[in-house]
Order: C-alpha cells, then sequence, then structure tokens
C-alpha cells in the first residue's frame, strides 16, 4: 500500500491517539478518541549529545520484522498495523507475548519520511508492555529496526517527548519530513481509569543501514 498523505496521516492521527494502551480490563486490538495537535504539554530531559547531522541514504521499500532498542532491553518482532472498521488505527492486540506494531499507512523504516511504530505500556493482566521503559531512551541512543530484506536500519533518538493526549503533535509526528526518520508511540503519565492521560513519543533519524 502507498502511505497515506500528510493530511490524511493528521487527520488519522487526531482520530485514534492510542488510548487504552493495555490497561486494565483491555481487551480489544483497536481503540480510538479525539484530540486536537498542539504543543507537548512536557518534554523528557536530555542527558546526551545529539546524534550526527550527517545524511544517511535512505533504503528501499521493505517492512519491518524485528525492533532492538538496546538501552531499555526491547527486543520484540513487529508485526503490520493498519485501520480498523471503524476507521481507526490498529494497535497491537493485548496478549502475554506483547509485539509492537507498524502502521503500514507509513513509510516502512529507512524509507524519506516518518516511520509510525505503536507499542503497549502495559498489557493488562498480562503486565508491563513491549514500549513500558521507552519514557526512559535519551537523545543519541541507539533504535535498530530489522526489515524483510536483511537490512537492519539503525536510528538515533533525536527527542522524546511525553504529551497530553489532547494536544498530541499531530504534524509532528505524522507529518513530510525530507529524511527517514521514526516514531515510537506509547501511552504514559497518570492512570485515568482504564488508560493512561499521556502519549510518549520518541522521535529518532536514521544514522546507519547495514545488511
Amino acid at each position: 500500500m502507498r502511505p497515506l498523505s500528510r493530511h490524511a496521516l493528521a487527520a488519522t492521527a487526531l482520530a485514534t491517539l492510542l488510548v487504552g494502551c493495555g490497561g486494565p480490563g483491555a481487551t480489544t486490538g483497536a481503540a480510538s478518541d479525539a484530540g486536537r495537535a498542539g504543543a507537548p504539554s512536557a518534554s523528557a530531559p536530555s542527558s546526551s549529545a545529539p546524534p550526527s547531522a550527517g545524511s544517511v541514504p535512505a533504503v528501499g521499500r521493505s517492512a519491518p520484522v524485528g525492533l532492538r532498542i538496546p538501552a531499555i532491553g526491547v527486543d520484540t518482532p513487529v508485526m503490520k498495523l493498519g485501520l480498523a472498521a471503524d476507521g481507526t488505527v490498529e494497535v497491537p492486540p493485548i496478549t502475554a507475548h506483547d509485539e509492537a506494531g507498524w502502521y503500514e499507512h507509513s513509510p516502512t523504516p529507512g524509507r524519506t519520511g516518518p516511520s509510525v511504530i505503536l507499542g503497549h505500556v502495559t498489557v493488562g493482566a498480562y503486565g508491563d508492555g513491549v514500549f513500558r521503559h521507552l519514557k526512559d531512551l535519551h537523545r543519541g541512543e541507539r533504535i535498530v529496526a530489522r526489515l524483510e530484506n536483511g537490512t537492519a536500519a539503525e536510528f538515533s533518538v533525536t527527542d522524546v517527548r511525553t504529551v497530553a493526549k489532547d494536544h498530541f503533535p499531530a504534524d509532528e509526528v505524522y507529518g513530510d519530513v525530507d529524511r527517514p526518520e521514526l516514531r515510537l508511540i506509547t501511552c504514559g503519565g497518570a492512570r485515568t481509569g482504564d488508560g493512561y492521560r499521556d502519549n510518549v513519543i520518541v522521535f529518532a533519524r536514521l544514522s546507519s543501514t547495514s545488511r
């Protein structure tokens, strides 16, 4: 499938902000919420130097099959996520063996544009989700996407933000960029009933590729 346009992605983001996030009582693989794009309510501190600004060529289109984030102990398969029947973005199912999911209407990791990968912070009765420690990442730390064609696309974190769900920065997350970038999204902040008040968003830039 061709990626959605910037405006279509932003409109979709406003209708689905990864609420629920596997909180108590969560049982489905899709969730929706109404929100407005805007400024983040808070930003996580950065403790290391920013990654090099050197340009790394984009790689060919190939779906991600795995994701490693050494700094927080993540090594997960990656499933494909599309749109649910009601038009909201799917999220990974609530299971004991939690996995991250790539939104297939975004570019594949390493292609020009923002590739979007979602994951749960908790998975109900099963405990911690795959992105439980996403908020603890810092600038310059590594994220490696393993692609179907055997390529490893390595990204460097450029920013980590915790934002209120009703101020989700849709343009910054889904908007056009002129280089390969990555967005990792989960829930965060205080619990509100069965969900969470905020989203945690990691922004990263392609730093190298290998086979």
